[in-house]
């Protein structure tokens, strides 16, 4: 359900690119007691879900349908979140291929009754597949950097995927070869 087609496929009609600002999204939310862990600040599955959650609204949005998520490729917890914050889910398309698309999440957290500003407590990229009624990969618009600073994430994120590929196919070639070695584990 990515970009790495094994079977040629029929070509499809070009799609108008959007522009990056065409999806953000924030999400917001509240963290109560029922968020916590056994440490009493909030689970990280919690914020997982949050992030989930933004960037799969950003990915539908920019595909202009149903979006499914392929992979988490990296979730950083860089504070904890405590009962009371007000966090705030920041997410945009940083890539796009021809069925799938990178998706940057920012986590912000601030006390709910005070006036701080903000604290970045986490940062996550997804990767989403576009999806049609039957679950077939289908073709999204590519995304058009607006910014400097959404040139870099469409730069990173090209780097991110090429590490995704190059460890996918070293895992498999290992796996082959200890298969041609004998080894079924």
């Amino acid at each position: 359900m990515t970009d790495q087609a094994t079977e040629p496929e029929a070509v499809e009609p070009d799609i108008p690119g959007k522009p990056t600002s065409a999806s953000r999204t924030t999400l917001s939310h509240i963290m109560t007691h029922n968020d916590t862990n056994l440490l009493g600040t909030v689970h990280g599955g919690v914020i997982m879900k949050l992030v989930d959650d933004a960037a799969g609204a950003v990915a539908g949005r920019h595909s202009g349908g149903p979006a499914v998520t392929a992979s988490m490729d990296e979730m950083a917890f860089l504070e904890p979140v405590r009962v009371g914050d007000l966090v705030h889910v920041k997410a945009q398309v940083n890539w796009t291929g021809r069925t799938s698309m990178e998706v940057g999440v920012r986590v912000l957290a601030e006390r709910w009754n005070e006036s701080d500003p903000p604290t970045q407590v986490g940062s996550a990229y997804l990767v989403f597949a576009a999806v049609d009624a039957d679950g077939k990969p289908r073709q999204v618009p590519p995304v058009i950097p607006e910014t400097d600073r959404d040139r870099r994430r469409y730069q990173e994120a090209q780097i991110r995927r090429t590490h995704r590929l190059a460890r996918r196919r070293a895992i498999r070639e290992l796996r082959e070869q200890r298969v041609a070695e004998g080894f079924h584990d």
